[in-house]
């Protein structure tokens, strides 16, 4: 074990710990980083099996414009990284509607009120509303000062806002679903499918059951600098883990940490490639393993480390395909999404609701030329899938995946006339390859309820102990783990 003393060992190098890991880097801190893999990302990566790159799970990612925490690192840091702004970024297919997202969410308006019979009225109340809230809470992530820990002039200045959050308080602790009752809106089909699609992406959960001003807000997510990066998400991992390093801090690949030990002045890492100390420690993990790293009889843990992990344990796991197609002819260069709803009255679960990401020809060297790969994704509830034996959990990731293929076929069927090449993966496939327990994805569901404004900041599990990632404020998302990493080093720099 060495005896040179680290400012902080950040565990895991998802966008959580990337964030941390550079921010502190950034601010002079003495860095160690330290990942499982020979690669960083977690579960946003860009992995290569037989030949082709795949994303590690469909989504979109936000924060790129350049005025955005991600846009400003690539401009300030001359990081390699293009991003293409696609248009449509979305389109929404079930059997019986087509809905495209643009870039102009007007244009999302007015399919929405051309709609037989819609209610456009109360469509546009609705997004009135939702604008609103949008623009309230948006601003904290694009700019990180106002995000807890709050110096003098960042209070200052959300009193000035104040009046902007006044259309949140009166929806804080009940469900979308009351906003749509209000409005008249339930009934509306159309709507409430584009809502539960992207609430179970977003926050997590159906729209009826989702924290009203948490899904207003996510509902901005694709016209908040959304876009593609070029070649793969992992391009961005990778190189804000260059720009670790290259700001001094040290970045330790294929190497998992097993244990943390408190000691006199800090921590003791325990890792595959030996053992590191450190003020403070970083953890970009689930609950669960924070809890496995410490090694701590259950009453020894923190309240709040055990509330987290039974969260966590009520939310998903992914049940994924990857696949190599040959492009249809009528197909656009770029990349693309499909969101698919087999029954829009069926609970956006186990196959029914499936999120497609394909890539584009400027995306070399992830498939042959003609040829795309498609990362496919649906939720399972973490819950079925416990006490089950592993062929019981096998034989029903099968029908899902079976599922899955049904509704490619029934909806997407341009892309599956010439399929070349399949994976599949399971939550059991996540827990393996990065290394979170039961392979949960998506954080925290965010249904309805006041508890989720009690712990708005970076705060230390225990002394010099720190959790970041999708479970803990901010939440979900890429950009949201980023955010959270980028204050919690500001918390600890600041004590």
């Amino acid at each position: 074990m060495t005896n040179t003393w680290y400012d902080a060992v950040v565990v895991g190098s998802g966008f959580g710990g990337l964030a941390t890991a550079l921010e502190l880097t950034r601010r002079g801190a003495r860095v160690a980083l330290c990942e499982t893999l020979n690669y960083p990302g977690g579960c946003a990566s860009t992995f290569r099996r037989h030949g082709y790159a795949f994303e590690a799970g469909a989504t979109l990612f936000s924060g790129l414009d350049e005025e955005q925490l991600f846009g400003r690192w690539v401009r300030e840091l001359g990081l390699d990284v293009t991003v293409d702004w696609l248009d449509p970024m979305v389109e929404l297919r079930t059997p019986g509607m087509r809905l495209e997202v643009y870039r102009d969410r007007q244009r999302l308006i007015d399919q929405l009120c051309a709609f037989p019979e819609a209610p456009a009225d109360a469509v546009r109340d609705f997004f009135t509303l939702q604008r609103q809230v949008a623009q309230a809470l948006w601003p904290l992530f694009d700019d990180p000062t106002l995000l807890p820990p709050l110096d003098v002039r960042a209070l200052l200045r959300h009193a000035s806002r104040a009046l902007r959050y006044t259309p949140l308080v009166r929806w804080m602790g009940r469900p979308l679903g009351s906003v749509l009752e209000r409005l008249g809106l339930l009934r509306f089909t159309p709507l409430r499918t584009y809502l539960d699609a992207l609430c179970q992406i977003t926050v997590q959960c159906a729209a009826a059951e989702a924290e009203a001003p948490f899904a207003l807000a996510a509902m901005d997510y694709y016209w908040r600098g959304t876009g593609h990066v070029r070649g793969g998400i992992g391009r961005l991992a990778s190189a804000l883990a260059g720009a670790v390093s290259a700001g001094g801090g040290e970045v330790l690949y294929a190497n998992r940490v097993k244990s943390l030990e408190a000691v006199p002045g800090g921590w003791k890492v325990s890792a595959r490639r030996g053992e590191l100390l450190a003020r403070h420690v970083v953890a970009n993990v689930l609950p669960q393993g924070l809890m496995r790293l410490l090694g701590l009889p259950p009453e020894q843990l923190p309240a709040r480390l055990r509330e987290l992990a039974g969260r966590v344990a009520d939310g998903w796991g992914a049940v994924m395909l990857y696949l190599v197609t040959r492009a249809p002819g009528e197909a656009s260069p770029g990349a693309h999404h499909l969101e698919l709803v087999q029954n829009e009255q069926a609970p956006f679960v186990e196959g029914n609701h499936l999120f497609a990401s394909l890539s584009g020809e400027a995306d070399t060297g992830r498939a042959p030329p003609g040829h795309r790969t498609l990362t496919v994704s649906t939720h399972v509830p973490l819950r079925s899938l416990t006490g089950r034996s592993e062929e019981e959990q096998a034989r029903l990731v099968s029908t899902i995946q079976e599922r899955m293929r049904q509704g490619l076929r029934r909806l997407a069927p341009e892309w599956m006339e010439n399929l070349q090449h399949e994976m599949t993966a399971s939550p059991r496939t996540f827990e393996r390859f990065t290394q979170r327990e039961a392979g949960a994805v998506g954080g925290v569901p965010r249904r309805a309820g006041l508890y989720h404004y009690r712990t708005l900041g970076p705060r230390p599990v225990m002394d010099g102990l720190w959790l970041v990632g999708d479970s803990v404020f901010p939440g979900q998302s890429t950009l949201a783990t980023a955010l959270g990493g980028v204050r919690t080093a500001a918390s600890i720099t600041r004590g």
